[in-house]
């Protein structure tokens, strides 16, 4: 089994671990809207919300599945932040993670496509 700080970078974990549960108390309404989807455990594997991965915060992972889940609104469509999401992306595949990422709208009003593209990766 794989622990929370197992699979952070020693020497930020305590400063992201702030950030993380910061973040969980400020999750946006697409995040709140998928969260209660991959948290019912219909898809038969295990999420979490805001989990710390070497030096990043990932929205959703399945630890199990090595998938990455990213909600992305819409200040990820400005050129500097599309290069670091590039960059980010990146980093974690280099690390085994595959990585998912849906828009807000995708989410929050294609709720099912969005799942059934989770199930797909599963399964693999």
């Amino acid at each position: 089994m794989i622990r929370n700080f197992q699979t952070a970078s020693p020497d930020r974990y305590d400063l992201l671990k702030v950030f993380a549960r910061k973040n969980r108390c400020n999750q946006t309404t697409a995040e709140i809207c998928l969260w209660q989807q991959l948290r019912s455990g219909t898809l038969g594997v295990k999420f979490k919300r805001q989990h710390i991965i070497y030096d990043y915060i990932v929205d959703f992972v399945c630890l199990e599945k090595n998938l990455i889940i990213e909600v992305d609104g819409a200040y990820h469509y400005t050129d500097e932040q599309m290069i670091h999401d590039a960059y980010r992306t990146e980093e974690l595949e280099r690390f085994g993670f595959k990585i998912l990422r849906f828009t807000n709208d995708e989410v929050i009003h294609k709720t099912e496509s969005v799942i059934s593209k989770i199930k797909e990766h599963i399964i693999k």
